[in-house]
């Protein structure tokens, strides 16, 4: 079946940064579009960044444009989120999901999900 397995999270002081990664499994990961969200206590999933699949073309929520970068290794099946300059605001649990098609910055779009993994920043 298929797997998205998150890593990377952890604990950071303000400015700092994080890398997280996606292994995925079970899937023809070529075809498929990945995508990073976070949700906050209490809080609807957030769009954060997405790729397409060969990388060619990335979307970014203008919270994070310009401070996180998406990518993907296709013969590593993984997608990377580099995270810098981090705030405080960005304390989250983050998740990154599948689809086939275009990119998409809604959560329902969606098919596939990870377990996420929490990222804190503190001040």
């Amino acid at each position: 079946q298929v797997q998205l397995v998150e890593s990377g999270g952890g604990l950071v002081q303000a400015g700092g940064s994080l890398r997280l990664s996606c292994a995925a499994s079970g899937l023809t990961f070529t075809t498929y579009t990945m995508c990073w969200f976070r949700q906050a206590p209490g809080k609807e999933h957030e769009f954060i960044a997405t790729i397409n699949w060969d990388g060619g073309t990335t979307d970014y929520s203008d919270a994070v444009k310009g401070r996180f970068t998406i990518s993907r290794d296709n013969a590593k099946n993984t997608v990377y989120l580099q995270m810098s300059s981090l705030k405080p605001e960005d304390t989250a649990i983050y998740s990154c999901a599948a689809r086939r098609g275009i990119i998409r910055r809604t959560s329902r779009e969606y098919s596939y999900w990870g377990q996420g993994t929490q990222v804190t920043v503190s001040s």
